[in-house]
């Protein structure tokens, strides 16, 4: 699973904010909480840019769709022409962003738990597979979130979640069972009952592979949202409703 931290490039110094080598023929930028309150259409200009901003409502589904057809609540934006820059906000669910090497189409994708069970990061493929791009051809960077041995949460939860990667209609219980032996498992236990701790980027992760996206087309931020509070906001931390921003911009 690619954790490399090579993969991924610090930029800035008073203000940092995180570049994907994967993603390096496209402006694009993973914040930190040093940039808030500056809106998507400032960190646009921060990455040198000079294009037309957009960002969605997000409502955490899996809905994504495309600027021109004016839709404004949604959790996954994808590029249709040059200079579009596209963001999503998170304080621990997953930011994706995606690039076509090809058609230089991008995309830029919220994955909470919620969405995360509604597979809208093979949505978004979906979408851009629609407008012509290859699997072969993209490159896919998943950004700082919660860790999954932090992140606890029900089992009802960690069921819907894991069902995603499963062709299956089990019980919760049979699912988490199922999900504990996957291999890499997207769990871990915890010592409280009827919880345990779940890793929703590498579900995302096993979504893309499942889809047949090779594991040199993803990197997956080596950062996490709530065990460093000096990079990142944290919703599950202080319960604060703050947020980093991710962008990229189509060329």
């Amino acid at each position: 699973m690619a954790t490399d931290t090579t993969l991924w490039e610090w930029q800035g110094q008073e203000l940092p904010y995180l570049r994907c080598t994967l993603l390096a023929q496209w402006q694009h930028g993973f914040f930190t909480r040093q940039f808030y309150p500056n809106s998507p259409a400032k960190l646009t200009e921060i990455l040198g840019v000079d294009g037309k901003t957009y960002q969605l409502q997000q409502i955490h589904g899996n809905r994504v769709v495309k600027p021109s057809e004016g839709i404004r609540e949604g959790d996954g934006l994808i590029s249709e022409q040059p200079n579009q820059a596209i963001w999503v906000a998170s304080a621990d669910c997953t930011p994706i962003l995606l690039g076509d090497v090809e058609t230089n189409r991008v995309a830029a994708v919220h994955a909470g738990w919620r969405g995360t069970a509604q597979s809208i990061v093979t949505k978004a493929i979906a979408r851009l597979v629609e407008s012509g791009s290859k699997l072969a051809n993209i490159r896919v960077a998943l950004g700082p979130a919660i860790n999954g041995k932090v992140y606890q949460v029900g089992l009802s939860v960690a069921a819907n979640v894991c069902k995603s990667i499963m062709a299956t209609t089990q019980s919760d219980d049979e699912v988490i069972a199922i999900a504990f032996k996957h291999n890499p498992s997207p769990l871990e236990s915890d010592s409280q009952p009827g919880r345990v701790r779940l890793n929703v980027s590498l579900v995302n992760y096993l979504q893309l592979r499942q889809l047949g996206i090779e594991p040199q087309q993803i990197a997956i931020a080596p950062f996490c949202t709530y065990q460093q509070p000096e990079y990142f906001f944290s919703y599950r931390r202080t319960q604060e409703k703050k947020v980093q921003w991710s962008g990229i911009v189509s060329n």
